[in-house]
C-alpha cells in the first residue's frame, strides 16, 4: 500500500491502469512503450524515485523548473512561513507579494524592463505577451519561429508547431507567420510589410533540441523589429534564472527586449506562478484598463512567496560561478565521450547548463534515453527533434554528482550507439 495521506493506491500497476482509464491513455501508453514506466514518488534534491523504488538522479528537470533541486530547503522554508500569512489572495486588488516580486522582476530584468504581469503557467504568460503586444501596436500578426514551442494555451499554441496547432483548429497562417531559425533574409521578408506586432523567439528553442543561435542572429533580428517597428519577445520560460550563467540569457546578447517571459523554475517548482515582464509601451493597457487580462490564480501569493526566495538564490554570486563550474565540467566530459564516438555522437550544443546532445538516427535521444533511464539516469529527447538529448544539469549540482552523471552517459551513450545500429542492421 502506498498512503500518501489524502489518497493511496495498492500498486504502481494500479497507478498505471488509472491513468489510462481517469488522465491521459495516450501518454501513459506513450511512456510505457519507450521503456520508461516511470510513476515518480519521493523527491529531494537531485533525485528522483519511482514507485517501484528505483532512485534516478534528474537531468530533465521539467524543463528547468527544478533548477535549484527538487524540494529546495530554503524555498520550502519560506514558502512555510508564507502559509502561516498568505493564501492565493485576491486578484483584483494590489498586494504585497505581488507588488514585491514584480519590482524584484523588474529590477533583475534589462532597462527596458517596466512592468510585470502575472501568470500561473507558462503558456498564460505567452498569451499575456502576445495580447500586450497586439494592443501597443495595435496589430494581429505575431512571427515566430518553425519548430517554436511556446506553450499550448489559446494563442500560444498557435505559434508553435504545427503538430500541436492544427490538432486544436488552432493554426491561422493569416496571423501566425513562422520563419526558419537563423534565416535572417526570411525574417526581413515577414517584417517588411510592417504589419507585424511582434516576433516572439525562445532565446535558444527547447523544444527543438536547444540549436545555438548563429552569432548575432539575435542581435540582428531585434535590430530589423526595429527597423519595422515590431516588438521583441524574449521567452525565456527555459533559459532564464540563471541557466546560461545570466540571470536572462537575453542579456548575453546585448538586447533589450520589449517582452520577456518567464515561468517553470520562477518558484523552485513549489507553486505555479509565470510572468511577462513588459517594456512601458507593451504595458500599455495596464494604464487604460487593468481588468484587460484577469487571472484568479495568476501571481498567487504564495507563489509570490516562492518566486521571490527562488530569484534571490538564483542572484547569489556563487551561484552564478557554480553555473559556469558545471559548465566546464560538462563540456569536457561530454567531449571525451564525443571524441570516442564521434560517428554516433555527432554535436553538443551549450550556453551554461543547456545543453543539447546530437546523435547520428533520426530518433537517436531516444535510445539514449532508455539505456540512461536504466542506468539511474533520467534525461528526455526533444520533441520537435529526437536525435537531441536535453540535457539540464541543476545550478547546485556538485562535483562529485556532475561526473557520476557523466559516467553513466558514457555507458549509456556506447550501448545506445550498438541498439540503434543494430536496429538499422535489421
Amino acid at each position: 500500500m502506498y498512503d500518501y495521506g489524502t489518497f493511496s493506491f495498492e500498486s504502481k500497476a494500479q497507478v498505471l491502469e488509472r491513468a489510462k482509464t481517469f488522465w491521459n491513455p495516450d501518454k501513459t501508453q506513450f511512456w510505457t512503450d519507450a521503456g520508461v514506466d516511470l510513476v515518480i514518488d519521493r523527491r529531494e534534491g537531485y533525485f528522483l524515485w519511482d514507485m517501484g523504488g528505483r532512485r534516478l538522479i534528474d537531468m530533465h528537470l521539467n524543463g528547468g523548473t527544478y533548477s535549484l533541486g527538487h524540494r529546495n530547503p530554503e524555498v520550502v522554508q519560506a514558502l512555510s512561513q508564507g502559509m502561516e500569512f498568505f493564501d492565493v489572495g485576491n486578484h483584483h486588488f494590489p498586494s504585497v507579494a505581488r507588488t514585491a516580486l514584480a519590482q524584484k522582476l523588474v529590477e533583475s530584468a534589462p532597462a527596458s524592463i517596466t512592468k510585470v504581469a502575472f501568470g500561473s503557467g507558462g503558456g498564460e504568460a505567452i498569451d499575456i505577451a502576445l495580447k500586450s503586444a497586439r494592443h501597443a501596436m495595435q496589430r494581429r500578426k505575431i512571427v515566430s519561429i518553425v519548430k517554436a514551442y511556446h506553450g499550448h494555451t489559446g494563442l500560444a499554441v498557435a505559434t508553435g508547431d504545427d503538430r500541436f496547432a492544427k490538432l486544436f483548429l488552432a493554426d491561422r497562417p493569416d496571423e501566425f507567420v513562422q520563419v526558419t531559425f537563423g534565416d535572417l533574409d526570411a525574417m526581413e521578408q515577414a517584417l517588411r510589410g510592417r504589419d507585424v506586432a511582434a516576433v516572439i523567439m525562445e532565446t535558444i528553442p527547447a523544444t527543438y533540441g536547444f540549436p545555438l543561435p548563429p552569432p548575432g542572429y539575435l542581435e540582428t533580428v531585434k535590430d530589423l523589429c526595429v527597423r519595422y517597428d515590431a516588438l521583441y519577445i524574449a521567452d525565456e520560460v527555459q533559459t532564464g534564472l540563471m541557466r546560461t550563467g545570466e540571470m536572462w540569457a537575453i542579456t548575453k546578447h546585448g538586447i533589450e527586449p520589449d517582452i520577456i517571459v518567464t515561468g517553470k523554475g520562477l518558484s523552485g517548482g513549489m507553486y505555479p506562478i509565470t510572468a511577462a515582464m513588459l517594456s512601458e509601451r507593451a504595458a500599455a493597457w495596464l494604464n487604460q484598463d487593468g481588468f484587460g487580462h484577469i487571472s484568479t490564480f495568476g501571481g498567487a501569493e504564495l507563489g509570490c512567496v516562492a518566486a521571490i526566495k527562488t530569484l534571490e538564490i538564483s542572484g547569489r554570486p556563487e551561484i552564478r560561478s557554480s553555473v559556469h563550474y558545471i559548465a566546464d565540467l560538462f563540456a569536457a566530459g561530454l567531449g571525451r565521450i564525443q571524441a570516442d564516438n564521434p560517428d554516433w555522437f555527432t554535436g553538443i550544443r551549450q550556453n551554461g547548463v543547456v545543453i543539447g546532445c546530437e546523435f547520428d538516427h533520426p530518433e537517436g535521444a531516444k535510445f539514449v534515453m532508455r539505456e540512461l533511464y536504466e542506468r539511474g539516469v533520467w534525461a528526455i529527447f526533444s520533441t520537435l527533434d529526437p536525435r537531441v538529448l536535453q540535457l539540464k544539469p541543476g545550478l547546485l549540482m556538485d562535483r562529485e554528482l556532475c561526473e557520476d552523471v557523466l559516467d553513466r552517459m558514457e555507458l549509456a551513450i556506447g550501448q545506445a550507439r550498438r541498439a540503434a545500429m543494430g536496429r538499422r542492421s535489421a
